[in-house]
């Protein structure tokens, strides 16, 4: 499939979910707007203090996450894919009267849009499966990384893609082999939403993602795997504590999410 082909998919597939999304108890948008952070407890801690720093978000739907950052101190340019979703963060940050910047682009044409670079580059949980080629992206955080920049990074591990929906069965390759067309109903924010998407994404082994950074000139730091999802995004899954669920199925035998922290040599 031509890479025109899998950006129209997937944008056509972030474009019919966002009312979905916007309506779900997941993104909770009445909290959100009355001043509740949408940033969970890992990538807080790893972020820590970022007032007056600048950051680049990549892959932020529809922003809460930019602006929650931008509440902290921030200030923050958020990047989408998802023309309808970049044109919701841009009416929210008006609303919050926030400075973020929003901009609707592919991040491997970004660019074409941007010529900047950030103290702190940020990505978080289901970001990297959209994209085929990790050497690519791993080149984008080194151009928009500042000599001494961090790239914070959480991600759902990939050993959770590898199973069906259901997690009932070994479904997909842990490699990187061959992109996965798949067509869902209903999304992560809401199962029983009345709608289905057909998307395209790709599996990335955990070396082929800390391979690519290191050869792209990022020192890493920190890495770290958690048996648990801060998100409820899951079929099948149970709360154990605040902002940590499993699969009831499994328990804590499989990590689920992973976090790293990387540095841009000087």
């Amino acid at each position: 499939m031509s890479e025109k082909e899998y950006l129209q998919h997937n944008r056509d597939s972030w474009n019919k979910r966002l009312q979905s999304h916007l309506e779900s108890d997941f993104y909770d948008m009445k909290g959100f707007l009355n001043g509740a952070n949408s940033l969970r407890h890992i990538e807080l801690e790893l972020l820590g203090d970022i007032a007056g720093k600048s950051v680049l978000h990549l892959q932020c739907h529809f922003g809460q996450d930019t602006l929650s950052m931008s509440r902290m101190g921030a200030k923050t340019t958020g990047v989408d894919l998802s023309d309808l979703a970049i044109k919701k963060a841009k009416e929210l940050n008006d609303t919050l009267s926030l400075d973020a910047e929003f901009i609707c682009s592919d991040i491997y044409e970004l660019d074409r849009h941007l010529d900047s670079q950030f103290d702190i580059v940020f990505s978080s949980y289901g970001t990297i499966g959209w994209l085929p080629d990790l050497k690519r992206w791993a080149k984008i955080l080194n151009r928009f990384l500042k000599p001494g920049g961090k790239f914070v990074f959480v991600e759902f591990h990939p050993v959770v893609w590898m199973f069906d929906n259901d997690f009932k069965a070994i479904a997909y390759s842990y490699f990187n082999e061959e992109e996965i067309i798949e067509t869902y109903t209903g999304t992560y924010a809401d199962q029983n939403a009345d709608f289905q998407t057909t998307t395209i994404s790709w599996n990335h082994p955990l070396d082929e993602v800390l391979g690519n950074l290191l050869q792209a000139g990022l020192h890493i730091v920190q890495f770290k795997e958690y048996p648990y999802s801060p998100y409820n995004c899951f079929r099948g899954m149970q709360k154990i504590d605040n902002e940590k669920f499993t699969i009831k199925s499994l328990a804590k035998q499989i990590p689920m999410t992973y976090s790293l922290t990387a540095i841009k040599n000087l």
